[in-house]
């Protein structure tokens, strides 16, 4: 399956600007042979335009999320809708009455639904994430070109035990959406790859590029193998990462090295 992180430039509440950006991204990755596009945290709205959060809620139906899937069905490519700003009390089925939550969706080939994901961990420090969200309970995974995959969210991977419980349900593909900033650049290459080494799965983190107010995002979308190893990466600015990747290759290395089978409560 071939993956591609799509790195665009996210301004701060420009909704529009922004997921014209990502709907150009879905088709040039698409054009490149692509099997599944992931867009970064909050593409839409910017992570850091508080401001905007509620005004720019939507439910899963939402107009954000229906350009970009309609994209991706025109072009035959599954997709990451990295997140949104999702209205719990417009969604049909949702989990809450009312509030607002940081949602993934992966949608397939064909444009339906496989999971939502609603990130479990607000991030508190300095920021008004925890204050403004409502964090998720659920852990879905889908199937996925022939891997068991799962979304978390940028400051999830601060949380080790979550990875774990997934991989315990067969997870072998971990999706990140994130907006990560300067000046945490050495913890945004060392988390995602511990989570690949530690749980000998494939980490795909998808960050955005931009610049805010108060912060600035530091890109660096990258790709990591079972090994840890960064198979594909990209700097700071604007770009699409690709991937190939092999489920026979998470087999192989928890094969050749059976680290999870020598767990102890």
């Amino acid at each position: 399956m071939r993956v591609a992180l799509a790195q665009i430039g996210v301004e701060g509440a420009a909704v529009d600007a922004n997921v014209e950006r990502a709907v150009d991204a879905v088709r040039e990755a698409a054009g490149e042979g692509a099997d599944l596009v992931c867009l970064p945290e909050l593409f839409n709205v910017g992570f850091f335009a508080f401001d905007a959060y509620q005004r720019d809620a939507e439910p899963l139906d939402g107009p954000s999320l229906s350009a970009v899937r309609d994209a991706a069905v025109e072009e035959g490519v599954a997709l990451l809708a990295g997140s949104v700003v999702e209205d719990l009390s417009a969604t049909d089925g949702g989990p809450a009455e009312d509030g607002l939550a940081n949602t993934s969706v992966l949608f397939d080939a064909d444009g339906e639904r496989l999971l939502a994901y609603r990130k479990h961990h607000l991030f508190g420090y300095e920021s008004a994430e925890a204050q403004l969200l409502t964090p998720g309970e659920a852990v879905p995974t889908a199937e996925l070109g022939g891997f068991t995959a799962a979304v978390t969210t940028c400051y999830d991977l601060r949380f080790p035990e979550l990875y774990r419980s997934l991989v315990e349900r067969g997870v072998d593909l971990l999706l990140v959406p994130s907006a990560w900033p300067y000046p945490r650049v050495e913890h945004w290459k060392l988390l995602p790859q511990a989570r690949a080494v530690e749980n000998l799965a494939y980490v795909a983190a998808v960050n955005g590029s931009g610049d805010f107010e108060d912060a600035r995002l530091l890109g660096r979308s990258t790709v990591y193998d079972p090994w840890g190893t960064a198979v594909a990466s990209t700097g700071d600015e604007p770009g699409i990462v690709y991937a190939d990747l092999d489920p026979e290759r998470v087999a192989t290395v928890r094969e050749e090295f059976p680290a999870l089978d020598d767990r102890r409560a």
